[in-house]
């Protein structure tokens, strides 16, 4: 039998929330798809891998370049050399020079033949260059790009104004890297001659280097730009499906509870499939039960005082006129009244303070087997021993044991049998039969209980089991029931999940018939 437990409090300490308790869900969405488009912009770190290598390619070109210029000048004639220096610049783009062995500069491509390349100047360069170098600045400092010096022509050009050809040795090359003025790069190159100690130095402005990243940036950029919209968007998104709902849903609540509109409803969205629909089906279903229990409760609060002021006149009437009667008969007649008007308020605020407690005791009662037919044999057999039918007989057919087997809490059950059989028993006639059944059907355990009484009309089948509703043998006194018996068998069945009703006899004859049906506990399914 499946129960509900509610979710207890220390179970929820799981979902309480620490740093980001100050948050609103709208924030949280918003700040985790950015959290991974933070994520994405470590591509950026990427783009200075990427810039490192190229220059790193440039500058091993460069002083591959040399090696080969400088293997071609000592292979050839000193009138091949200025023919070979100046096609060997204007087919690399490079400035050349070189320097004697004290120093001197002895050739220079630019004085030759002219310059192969020209420095930008950045002053002289429209406004969306000088934006680019500041997000050129940016990212470097973003990323932590090592900082260049930067490139400056030597007031004095000799071959020790370059540190480069000053730590050069014979057959070795090396390469240097600066900053031209619009921040692209400037890469050298310097080797010397072993014959003539002559050291050649070239320069060269490869402005591709910057472009390749600038557009790769730009690539990157706009990319990370979409994914910002589009993680906006879904925030967005997310927050109109899941926070707008839930915020909706909260406002109904508080109204709820405030009971400020008893027309109030919380929207079932049947349409949605998802967490929120359950919880505002969830939600939905709770608050009618709610409004019904406090309706019920209302009602139910009104008929208690409506009960127990009856009484309570009866019982006042009769001690008021106690003062005022001499008789020792009529006083004895008034306090007989007075005593009967005490027991049936005692029996009355008992049959009520058990009403009010049944739901939430069968909601911690522990279900175990009960056999009900080794029940109903053993309350025959008390009920017989204090000869508590009078001359009516009760016909139990006793079921075969272990059929009628349930699940529930053998108290709550015999007191249903109890009181069903007492008011078989009141409404049937002397020397009448009240039959008692068990049986198993399918899934249930039906049982009957059939008086000879004058039975119950079918539009009255209903009310009998409402609160306080009596209607007694005229042969029984005044004031015996509290109209409470069945309402209270209805609630402790169906705290059983089971059913209880009233219908006429099977067999055709005259009297009720009140049929139970419980289920019956299942089977564990066989393992492998």
């Amino acid at each position: 039998m499946v129960r509900d437990i509610a979710l207890q409090t220390p179970d929820a300490d799981r979902f309480q929330l620490r740093w980001s308790r100050k948050l609103s869900l709208t924030s949280r969405i918003l700040a985790v798809n950015l959290f991974a488009l933070a994520l994405m912009a470590s591509g950026l770190f990427f783009l200075d891998s990427y810039r490192t290598r190229l220059v790193a390619e440039r500058q091993a070109a460069a002083e591959s370049q040399i090696k080969l210029l400088a293997t071609s000048l000592a292979a050839m004639s000193d009138d091949e050399d200025a023919a070979t220096l100046a096609k060997f610049a204007k087919a690399e783009k490079l400035r050349v020079r070189l320097y004697g062995l004290d120093g001197g500069k002895t050739y220079d491509s630019n004085t030759a033949t002219g310059p192969n390349f020209r420095l930008v100047d950045p002053t002289k360069e429209p406004w969306r260059k000088t934006a680019a170098r500041w997000m050129d600045r940016g990212f470097d400092f973003i990323v932590r790009a090592p900082d260049l010096a930067l490139y400056r022509e030597p007031a004095k050009d000799t071959a020790s104004a370059w540190p480069e050809l000053a730590e050069i040795s014979s057959s070795k090359s090396t390469s240097r890297v600066r900053f031209a003025p619009d921040l692209t790069h400037v890469v050298t190159a310097s080797t010397i001659l072993p014959d003539d100690q002559t050291r050649i130095l070239t320069t060269g402005n490869p402005r591709d280097i910057r472009a390749l990243v600038r557009a790769e940036r730009f690539t990157i950029g706009l990319f990370m730009l979409a994914v910002l919209v589009i993680s906006v968007l879904l925030s967005l998104f997310l927050a109109r499906t899941i926070v707008k709902p839930l915020q909706y849903l909260a406002r109904a609540a508080v109204r709820v509870r405030l009971g400020r509109s008893p027309d109030v409803t919380i929207p079932r969205m049947p349409t949605r499939r998802d967490e929120i629909g359950m919880l505002a089906r969830a939600l939905s279903d709770m608050s009618s039960a709610l409004r019904q229990r406090i309706d019920a409760t209302e009602a139910f609060a009104a008929d208690v005082a409506h009960e127990i002021k009856n009484p309570l006149a009866s019982l006042r009437s009769a001690l008021d006129g106690i003062d005022n009667v001499d008789k020792p008969e009529l006083r004895a007649q008034l306090m007989a009244v007075a005593h009967a008007d005490v027991q049936r308020m005692d029996r009355l605020i008992s049959d009520i303070s058990d009403a009010s407690r049944i739901d939430a005791q069968l909601a911690k009662a522990n279900f175990e087997p009960i056999d009900m037919g080794d029940m109903i044999e053993q309350l025959l057999e008390t009920r017989e021993s204090r000869s508590a039918d009078g001359t009516v007989r009760i016909a139990f057919a006793r079921p075969r044991k272990g059929i009628t087997v349930i699940m529930g809490e053998d108290i709550r059950i015999e007191r249903v049998l109890t009181n069903l059989l007492d008011n078989a028993v009141s409404f049937s006639p002397p020397d009448g039969v009240v039959e008692i059944s068990a049986t198993r059907s399918d899934d249930e355990v039906i049982i009957r209980i059939s008086d000879q009484g004058p039975g119950i009309p079918p539009h009255e089948r209903e009310t009998v089991f409402r609160r306080f509703h009596s209607a007694r043998p005229e042969s029984e006194g005044f004031g015996k029931h509290s109209g409470l018996g069945l309402a209270i068998a209805r609630t402790i069945i169906e705290g059983h999940h089971g059913s209880i009703s009233v219908d006429d006899r099977d067999d055709g004859l005259q009297g009720a018939c009140f049929r139970i049906s419980l289920p019956v506990p299942q089977q564990p399914e066989p393992v492998g």
